[in-house]
């Protein structure tokens, strides 16, 4: 499983004109999974996420975590993030995981969150989607947890 995450001072998802998800201050969450993973790596990230401490404090540190600037996090599915592009022009999509993996395995991150008491928005698995982002910092980390 890989999350691009990117710290914003706000984001949008849009699909088919219309947003489905917005926040403010916190995480953006572009996910990819594997076909190997499991609910043990989803609900390993969501912990990794829900303590990540990438806040300043007051003295400019990076310090504080989501729960403490009140952050909020959105998820967007990205099965791109399993594209290898080191042969050929045309990227292959092999080690993504198939939709019938990968919905309940994203529906489980949103759950997982949420259980934490995050504040989440979503995208629209599988959906044709424009995210819009003001990254912050610009900060951003990939995080990643392969099963065993």
């Amino acid at each position: 499983m890989r999350i691009l995450l990117q710290r914003v001072t706000q984001a949008t998802v849009t699909i088919s004109e219309q947003v489905t998800g917005s926040i403010g201050r916190g995480f953006v969450l572009l996910v990819g999974f594997n076909h190997t993973d499991t609910m043990v790596e989803v609900g390993w990230l969501a912990e990794k996420v829900y303590g990540l401490r990438l806040f300043s404090d007051a003295e400019g540190k990076m310090n504080l975590d989501l729960a403490a600037v009140s952050g909020e996090v959105l998820v967007v599915s990205q099965f791109t993030l399993y594209g290898d592009a080191s042969k050929g022009r045309r990227p292959s999509f092999i080690d993504a995981a198939r939709p019938e993996t990968a919905i309940p395995l994203y529906e489980g991150l949103l759950e997982a969150l949420r259980d934490l008491g995050m504040t989440v928005a979503s995208g629209e698995f599988g959906a044709d989607m424009q995210v819009s982002l003001v990254n912050d910092g610009p900060v951003t980390l990939m995080l990643e947890r392969n099963a065993p």
